[in-house]
């Protein structure tokens, strides 16, 4: 247990007004905030470092996600927009434009060549990153509500909805399964192993299914979602869910018991709705209102 004895290594006032959703980077070193402010920033969390700012967008910035080199950022908003962002000049490169509403999450798939967006009209688009086109190569029009969370893997893709689904878009086959959880989905979250789901549920409840059987394994109760659009995490080892709460705590559950196992206060009332763990050491990063703090048991070695 002594991989859960985590503190605060670094808490950092961003500024923004309201952070949306916070991101490591690919290998961890940095992390990406996502303001109400209609900017996001590049930091490295380690040394509390405010390295760029990146503003273009014309509304609240809902989600980033950086590429798998660190040399681009890709970024969606209130304002309806998808920008690709240059990481060392600061400058956006591409905007796209083919959501009729609010673009609430976006990912790279592994070679960061696409880019894949969910929107609150309902859709899930494919954006062709590397070529200079402003259309979406792909438009996905299964769900009936917002689209609150896309994970990617190497071979496929994952979406969660207000409409209570889970959808998995199997690239490999061409095949769509979907999954009916009973719940809005406020988030979902893939297993290193890619085995399995990690649904949190807008009933204050995160779910654990087996992605191929569709088999709930577990669930996950001890955190309060109230409204909040809760995120989670998983560390580095599959072993604990990690999720916020509208209490301001984090709670770290055991993937086998289900029991939580440690409970970090980040604010005495106010939600922690975004947070992200490193990919591969046991640092886990949190948003709660404009503040943002880095928890581990030990600072990361220069």
């Amino acid at each position: 247990m002594a991989d859960l004895e985590l503190s605060t290594l670094v808490t950092i006032q961003c500024k923004q007004q309201t952070i949306r959703a916070v991101r490591f980077n690919v290998d961890g070193t940095y992390c990406l905030t996502c303001g109400a402010d209609k900017k996001i920033k590049l930091w490295n969390p380690h040394r509390q470092l405010l390295l760029k700012t990146y503003g273009g967008h014309a509304n609240e910035v809902l989600d980033a996600a950086g590429s798998c080199d660190s040399s681009h950022i890709i970024s969606c908003s209130s304002d309806k927009s998808v920008i690709l962002w240059d990481v060392t000049t600061g400058q956006p490169l591409r905007r796209y434009r083919g959501h009729a509403s609010s673009v609430t999450c976006v990912k790279f798939n592994e070679e960061s060549s696409m880019a894949i967006t969910g929107s609150v009209d309902n859709t899930v688009a494919y954006w062709d990153v590397a070529s200079r086109r402003q259309e979406p190569v792909q438009v996905l029009k299964d769900a009936k509500d917002t689209i609150t969370a896309i994970q990617v893997t190497n071979n496929g893709i994952m979406t969660c909805s207000v409409d209570c689904h889970v959808r998995w878009y199997d690239i490999r086959v061409g095949k769509m399964i979907s999954d009916y959880i009973g719940q809005i989905l406020t988030f979902g979250s893939i297993t290193h192993d890619g085995q399995c789901y990690v649904l949190s549920c807008a009933d204050s409840t995160i779910k654990l299914f087996d992605k191929d059987s569709g088999e709930l394994l577990n669930t996950f109760s001890g955190h309060e979602s109230k409204d909040y659009l809760l995120e989670n995490a998983i560390n580095e080892k599959d072993s604990h869910i990690i999720t916020g709460s509208a209490s301001g705590d984090i709670l770290y559950y055991d993937l086998i018991s289900s029991n939580c196992v440690l409970k970090l206060k980040h604010s005495s009332n106010k939600p922690v709705v975004s947070l992200s763990h490193h990919p591969t050491e046991n640092y886990l990063i949190s948003a709660c209102e404009d503040e943002v703090k880095l928890w581990g048991s030990k600072p990361l070695e220069e």
